[in-house]
């Protein structure tokens, strides 16, 4: 039988199964009681289905899990969502409807966080044993508004009486600084596609105190631990008690987890000595990597001798590298980590020994002469695998960031590409693409994404090639209306949507796109009026202490503004700043954008899933050769992607030299010195804030970090060519059909396979 014919089968028997639950649910008056009924019956179901068992378990270690809503993931994942969308339709109701009433839990970010999730669903659909460990945050990182044009945080509050959080019994005590807390351990069911369950596992304190947040802001006392350990992810760590803090939440995540791997691999028969064959894990970027001096010091509690404790730690830790700018390679002062955790100093300090009797050269030293200590380096050294996330990330990790590892250990280091859970980026926020594939080339994708490659026979056929784009046309309808509702801005559906969602960062490069925003604004003031409008949209927090990241979203909010008041240019261009953009508003963006904006300067992307996610759902990609840009160029051909800027080579190049000086280009180019003095120009300065706009403008010219000037005119060139291309709407639909059916190598199944075959090696 095959996947297809199982899948069908299944589907068929749950839902003869279930269909009298589910209409007494859906019968319900209220939008609560069903959500509430739909909650309880997914808890049957998964507790039905049973947990993922084996002798060898993952344990999935992350600051972050940025999981969205779970109602419609869930229910597709249980097979019921079909069945429980047509009940509420008989009734009057939709999906969408029931979906507002779940808070989506602040546990994440941006993509580390995202990643993280699809992982754990792909580890769970492809019945692997593995479990995510993390914190949680009651507050999240914050939840965004916007104010006279600029970032506001707020506390962003999700956890409410009835929802996919679970408290268990499980408690460790956790010695913090000078003080020793008790644990508390929460659940989030992680299901299975058409497969049993793992669990998402999270610690808290019940001493958190969420009332010591100040005003209505994020401001809290940032040295009272047992009240504001968990409040926030990634508190604010512009000063000296905030960096604290950061270590606190870090260690008490991996304390818990040390202790939890040891009692679970116990409990299955482990004498600890074999702990490797019960016990893998995986620390998600630097933030859990104390987790492996806390397995040695919990190993020697047990009576392990240290150099036991060691060897046995590092068969068992692998690390994911998810950067390459250094400043996101954690370092810590050792007198830091002598307040927070001095149980983990001397440990630290012996593996630091171990490392200089054997290397003399200083950049692989674990603690530096500045007497700092490098958290990947304990990951690379104790550890038995090191990868990174994109062909090309890995590339720059072993050649140039990370060379001096490589070269002392050649074999730990691999590449495994990132994924998406197209189910989740297809099925459930685009079900009018869904059908339509469906309809064309079956099920089976749903199980083995490489199987969208059928899809490629419908480029030669027209009527297909209409579907396709009438199937677009309606998911900007749905945006239309969301952002009708949502933030009462008016967007036109048949314009084209230009996307730009992700971090703010300047190694992103938002501040490009903005430049390309004037610049079209003054064609416009000139004349030269775009064949077919522009909603240049964008969605993105910047880090509360991120000073450019926040102006950077000041200046898009004002050119919105100026673009919106201007009856000469608002007819052709628009600008949509979304407020507090998250998963559930990504479900919606994704699905009805025609331009996916990925224009990270080159190098600098470790992999971006963003950029699959728009592929899947029929987004040309308009980016650098950067991250996993250059496999999507790979799969979907020079024809169906817009490349443009200097390579990864030419950018290293221009920092190993130091010879690239912003303000020569601005001095020399007076068309960029006219888009960069715009910043400045009494039309931004009537709506916004001087300091900030004057701020950015000197930023870029003097100092312009990741090399906007360098890009901003082949970008502006492959931009309008783009646009142009886009009006010969055949064409163009080939071009999305072609993204769509190349996207399945994206998939977060795939990358998990290669992790279970290359790293895991469970069942």
């Amino acid at each position: 039988m095959d996947v297809y014919d199982r899948t069908h089968r299944n589907v068929e028997e749950r839902e003869s199964m279930y269909e009298n639950e589910i209409a007494q649910i859906t019968a319900k008056n209220s939008n609560e009681e069903i959500y509430s009924g739909l909650l309880e019956l997914a808890g049957k179901i998964t507790q039905q289905k049973g947990r993922i068992e084996g002798k060898k378990k993952l344990y999935y270690i992350s600051a972050e899990f940025l999981i969205g809503k779970l109602l419609s993931n869930n229910l597709i994942n249980l097979g019921i969502y079909d069945q429980v969308a047509e009940s509420l339709k008989a009734h009057g109701k939709s999906m969408a409807e029931i979906e507002e009433i779940e808070n989506e839990p602040s546990l994440g970010n941006g993509g580390l966080g995202r990643l993280a999730a699809c992982f754990l669903d792909s580890i769970a659909t492809l019945g692997l044993p593995g479990d995510g460990i993390g914190l949680n945050y009651h507050l999240g990182l914050f939840k965004q508004e916007f104010e006279k044009n600029l970032q506001k945080e707020v506390p962003n509050p999700w956890m409410t009486q009835k929802s996919w959080l679970r408290r268990t019994d499980v408690s460790y005590p956790v010695i913090l600084g000078d003080k020793k807390v008790q644990s508390v351990m929460y659940e989030i069911d992680v299901t299975g596609y058409d497969n049993k369950c793992n669990t998402l596992k999270l610690f808290d304190l019940d001493t958190v105190d969420e009332s010591i947040v100040q005003d209505g802001g994020i401001q809290f006392d940032k040295e009272n631990i047992s009240k504001n350990l968990t409040l926030f992810l990634y508190p604010d760590d512009s000063d000296y008690q905030g960096q604290l803090l950061r270590i606190y939440q870090q260690y008490f995540m991996v304390s818990n987890a040390a202790q939890l791997i040891i009692d679970e691999a116990q409990a299955k028969g482990s004498n600890l000595y074999d702990l490797p064959d019960y016990a893998v894990i995986q620390i998600n970027d630097t933030h859990p990597t104390m987790v492996i001096p806390e397995m040695i010091r919990q190993l020697v509690l047990h009576n392990i001798e240290m150099d036991d404790a060691i060897e046995i730690v590092s068969k068992m830790c692998a690390y994911t590298n998810h950067t390459i700018l250094a400043e996101a390679l954690e370092t810590w002062p050792l007198w830091f980590l002598d307040r927070v955790v001095p149980q983990l100093v001397p440990i630290i300090k012996m593996l630091d020994v171990k490392v200089k009797e054997k290397y003399q050269d200083e950049r692989v030293a674990i603690i530096d002469k500045d007497q700092r200590v490098h958290m990947a380096h304990i990951d690379i050294h104790y550890g038995f695998s090191v990868n990174g996330v994109a062909a090309l990330h890995t590339k720059i990790l072993e050649e140039s960031e990370l060379k001096p590892f490589k070269d002392i250990y050649p074999n730990k280091f691999n590449n495994k590409t990132n994924g998406i859970t197209f189910r989740r980026w297809l099925l459930h926020c685009d079900h009018e693409l869904a059908a339509f594939i469906t309809e064309k080339i079956g099920d089976g994708y749903k199980k083995d994404a490489a199987e969208l490659e059928k899809l490629l026979t419908a480029a030669d056929n027209a009527a297909d090639l209409e579907k396709i784009l009438a199937i677009k046309k309606i998911k900007k309808q749905q945006l239309k209306s969301y952002l009708e509702q949502k933030e009462g801005v008016t967007i036109d559906e048949d314009s084209i949507l230009d996307v730009q969602v992700k971090r703010l960062h300047e190694y992103k490069r938002q501040q490009m796109n903005a430049l390309y925003i004037i610049y079209k604004y003054m064609q416009i003031k000139a004349g030269h009026k775009p064949k077919r409008p522009i909603t240049m949209i964008f969605g993105a927090k910047a880090a509360p202490a991120y000073t450019i990241a926040k102006d950077i979203i000041h200046l898009i909010l004002c050119l919105s503004e100026v673009i919106r008041k201007d009856p000469e240019v608002s007819p052709y261009l628009k600008v949509v700043m979304l407020e507090n953009y998250n998963v559930t508003y990504a479900e919606k963006v994704i699905p009805a954008a025609d331009v996916s904006e990925q224009i990270s300067l080159a190098s600098k992307e470790a992999s971006g899933t963003g950029n699959m996610k728009f592929m899947l759902n029929g987004a040309i990609t308009l980016g650098t050769e950067d991250g996993a840009n250059v496999e999507i160029h790979e799969f979907v051909g020079d024809d169906n992607i817009y490349i443009f800027g200097e390579s990864s080579n030419e950018v290293i190049e221009h920092y190993k030299n130091a010879d690239y000086v912003a303000e020569k280009i601005y001095d020399r180019d007076p068309e960029i010195a006219k888009l960069v003095d715009f910043i400045i120009s009494k039309e931004l300065f009537a709506v916004g804030n001087k300091k900030s706009l004057i701020r950015l403008y000197m930023e870029i010219v003097t100092k312009d970090w990741f090399m906007t000037l360098l890009d901003i005119k082949d970008y502006i060139r492959v931009k309008e060519q783009l646009f142009e291309d886009y009006e010969d709407r055949n064409a163009w639909a080939k071009k999305m059909l072609v993204n769509i059916s190349k996207a399945g190598f994206f998939s977060s199944d795939r990358t998990i396979e290669q992790y279970n075959e290359d790293i895991w090696k469970l069942k």
